[in-house]
């Protein structure tokens, strides 16, 4: 075929695939317009929702790619072009990832129940995925602890999810368990007294709830009490470590017993 002949052929070509063009071009920058519009709203509404800003960005995301996707799939349908075999390929190259990014994908969706149902929040101090301290960051992927002594702990999203969530920020107030053992010829009554005395000096100990002083349990060596008052959880660690030195200096100074244990050695000689 010559040049004139490919000249010749030209308006037949443009009003065959003329017409298809322009609609492959409509349906693109309406679907780009489209999907852009769609994920401003989603964005919007989770904003609204007071959605983690992550989470809202990454799910924006994938929802305006995969629209936009359709769109040229589509696109390229209107031109003529073939389409099956490529959405065969994206389906086989999208499960390929998935099985390739099961964890992570575990990960992420531990992270949206995290951040949606709020179990914890940033600034709790939590036990979860076999770690304690502080929350520093929740992340799509894993979240961050701050331990007591500084240490920076990440922890996958799906070892939080997957077990129990202990949170103690959640309440204003904490009880303190203490268990305190004396000896076995200890007044049972004058413990109980001291004991409600170091109470009733901490003013960090609320009044409005009672504080359970009893016997818990006849051990071997000791007579074992437990002293539970309720303070501010704020004041848990401080009141725990304070009550604990002020029980044994005043059992001190008052010849109460602590038991303690102990071995008794017999050494026998043999005859020769």
């Amino acid at each position: 075929m010559n040049v004139e002949q490919y000249i010749a052929q030209i308006p037949v070509l443009i009003s065959a695939y003329g017409i298809k063009i322009i609609l492959a071009l409509v349906i693109f920058f309406v679907g780009k317009w489209l999907a852009k519009t769609i994920s401003k709203f989603i964005e919007g509404s989770m904003a609204k929702k007071s959605v983690d800003v992550t989470l809202n960005n990454f799910i924006t995301n994938i929802i305006y790619y995969l629209i936009l996707a359709f769109v040229i799939i589509a696109a390229l349908s209107q031109v003529g072009i073939q389409t099956a075999s490529l959405i065969a390929v994206l389906g086989a190259a999208g499960l390929a990832v998935g099985l390739a990014l099961q964890g992570s994908l575990s990960n992420f969706a531990a992270g949206v129940m995290i951040i949606l149902f709020k179990p914890c929040k940033t600034g709790d101090f939590v036990e979860a995925g076999g770690a304690m301290g502080t929350i520093s960051e929740i992340g799509i992927f894993a979240t961050i602890l701050l331990t007591p002594d500084n240490k920076t702990i990440i922890v996958p999203n799906s070892n939080i999810t997957g077990g129990n969530i202990t949170n103690f920020s959640t309440q204003d107030e904490r009880r303190v368990d203490l268990v305190v053992g004396v000896g076995y010829g200890s007044d049972i009554k004058q413990v109980k007294e001291v004991l409600a005395e170091l109470v009733a000096a901490d003013s960090r100990i609320l009044t409005d709830k009672e504080t359970m002083i009893a016997v818990s349990e006849l051990a071997d060596s000791s007579v074992n009490f437990v002293l539970r008052p309720w303070v501010k959880a704020s004041d848990y660690w401080g009141v725990y470590f304070d009550l604990t030195e002020a029980v044994k200096v005043r059992f001190d100074e008052l010849g109460i017993e602590i038991p303690f244990p102990q071995m008794d050695v017999h050494v026998t000689k043999s005859g020769e």
